[in-house]
């Protein structure tokens, strides 16, 4: 994207002498057009402090042409957007100055996410294509002292959750129930599954006992509840019918695939419930419901979207997919893209949704497929 020869390797070299303290931070700058990802693994639960360097040394403060260049960017840690059209030099007080941003990141699931988004602000080809994306210069994370967890607690942990979870599997191999629901606990068994876990009475509580006042939709899952949790969390709870077009092997690959995936314009998955013959998935809540409903649905609930709007929503949409097919540890298609798939929040922004049609995309193997997937549309 927007090739430069000065920036080929997507490393930013100041050539000049920096006057700022520890100025060999600043030498080398990890540069990108649109984005750039940074992942901590094997990290120990904990709260850590994450330190971002900055120093904008590709522009110039003098009147040439290089000093008209802006840079403006977003950054967001384990999904949370900490930094909004961030500007480096505004930031810093000018050019070839340092400016460190502090930030907590709570690590519960050994990864660390660290991201640097193009804000689609600032110039685009000056003072060269492709140097207005996000620029950082050193990274440095430290665990919070008193924030970790000792090694006789988290074994401790491991024996009192793997005691408890067999207690439950006993009573209900004698109860009987079940019956197809081995296969699930089949599929589930080995996946590392970074979710939680509701009860079908807590599900209940949020939506009134699946009352019909909550429904706010229907896929090819089944019916799709509003509820609110006791901590006061809004969810979206889909509930797989027993007319789904989904079956089990959809279900798992859903929170498979999903669980495993933390960005801004994807859908957050908070847990899941598998109780008696229940099968539920329990979403963030979007306030907005579907693109769907937004562009062709009843009127009274058609939204206005100009051309701004319907250009923020694409862009998402494309940052999405492009996340899905590209930055991803796990490379995904979604192979179900359309607009009933597409979600909205108070603010408009899009996150992709559905991932029961989704397919991993191994780097051996060719993206193509030869069985036919997604939705069927009757012309």
């Amino acid at each position: 994207m927007d090739d430069n020869s000065n920036t080929d390797s997507f490393i930013w070299t100041n050539k000049s002498a920096l006057a700022m303290k520890n100025s060999e931070l600043y030498m080398d700058a990890r540069l990108s057009p649109l984005s750039l990802t940074y992942y901590g693994f094997c990290l120990r639960t904990g709260n850590y402090e994450v330190k971002l360097h900055f120093a904008e040394t590709m522009f110039t403060d003098d009147k040439t042409y290089s000093s008209l260049g802006r840079r403006i960017f977003d950054v967001y840690i384990q999904g949370k957007l900490v930094l909004k059209d961030f500007n480096i030099e505004d930031e810093a007080g000018g050019v070839g100055k340092e400016i460190i941003k502090k930030f907590t990141a709570v690590v519960n699931s050994s990864t660390l996410e660290i991201r640097f988004y193009w804000a689609g602000k600032g110039t685009t080809d000056i003072p060269e294509w492709g140097v207005y994306g996000p620029l950082i210069s050193a990274i440095s994370v430290n665990l919070e002292k008193g924030s970790s967890i000792s090694t006789g607690a988290v074994v401790g942990i491991v024996v009192a959750v793997a005691f408890v979870i067999f207690v439950i599997l006993g009573i209900v191999l004698c109860k009987g129930h079940l019956r197809h629901k081995y296969g699930m606990e089949q599929d589930l068994k080995g996946l590392d599954l970074q979710t939680g876990s509701f009860t079908l009475r807590q599900i209940k509580a949020a939506t009134n006992n699946f009352d019909a006042a909550n429904k706010i939709g229907e896929g090819g899952f089944g019916p799709i509840y509003m509820g609110l949790l006791l901590d006061g969390t809004r969810i979206a709870e889909k509930q797989l019918s027993s007319k789904s077009k989904q079956g089990n092997r959809e279900f798992v690959n859903e929170i498979g695939m999903i669980s495993a995936l933390q960005h801004p314009h994807l859908v957050k998955l908070y847990g899941c419930c598998i109780e008696g013959d229940q099968l539920l998935l329990v979403y963030e809540y979007m306030e907005n419901n579907s693109l769907a409903r937004a562009l062709f649905g009843l009127k009274e609930c058609q939204l206005t979207l100009n051309w701004p709007t319907r250009h923020k929503i694409s862009i998402g949409i494309a940052r999405g997919l492009a996340f899905l097919h590209e930055e991803s540890r796990l490379k995904i298609v979604h192979r179900d893209i359309k607009a009933t798939n597409v979600l909205l929040d108070d603010n408009l922004n899009p996150k992709i949704s559905d991932f029961g049609l989704a397919k991993l995309d191994e780097e051996d193997n060719t993206h193509i497929s030869t069985r036919i997937a997604g939705t069927y549309i009757e012309l």
